[in-house]
């Protein structure tokens, strides 16, 4: 049986649309910066606690675990696009945004043949590797929801009416039979 639908699924299907849907995040709080008179500079560095990421941080990272996540289950780490991490602008960060979710597009579901099975490390990780599904299951997807959900509270925690059917985004309902 091939796992690579279902990996498509997961980390092409969902995560391009958790990408968008932060996209979305951004655009309620452009509008609420604009409606309360506030820099969008200042909520693109705003953080939940001192040691933390800011907003604009947790977007980049969920951006890396999904373009690095693919691109290893893929076997294919070196076609990655490489961001400079210095994205300063609401601008900047959509196009960040914007080139991860074209990435993923590009993975058709056979590009993930063989990456349950595939071994994967990563530089910080001394050598040590996981199959490609402990990587997806224990690695990427907690880590890629971790960064949304904490960007989703970033915006909450500074009055941005977000709620759950925007974080949820978009579902193929379809009428009852």
């Amino acid at each position: 049986m091939s796992h690579a639908p279902l990996i498509h699924a997961l980390v092409v299907t969902q995560f391009a649309k958790m990408l968008a849907n932060l996209g979305a995040f951004l655009d309620e709080a452009e509008k609420f910066a604009a409606e309360k008179k506030v820099d969008m500079a200042v909520l693109l560095q705003a953080r939940l606690a001192p040691d933390q990421f800011s907003l604009m941080q947790q977007i980049r990272t969920a951006c890396d675990t999904a373009k690095l996540g693919a691109a290893r289950l893929a076997g294919r780490d070196a076609d990655a696009p490489v961001h400079a991490d210095t994205e300063q602008t609401l601008a900047e960060i959509r196009a960040r945004l914007d080139s991860v979710v074209a990435y993923l597009k590009g993975f058709a579901p056979d590009a993930f043949a063989g990456a349950a099975e595939r071994r994967i490390t990563q530089p910080r990780w001394a050598g040590k590797t996981l199959s490609g599904q402990e990587f997806l299951v224990e690695h990427v997807l907690p880590n890629f929801y971790f960064h949304v959900t904490t960007a989703y509270a970033i915006l909450r925690h500074n009055g941005v009416g977000l709620g759950k059917k925007t974080y949820l985004g978009d579902l193929p309902y379809r009428a009852a039979a």
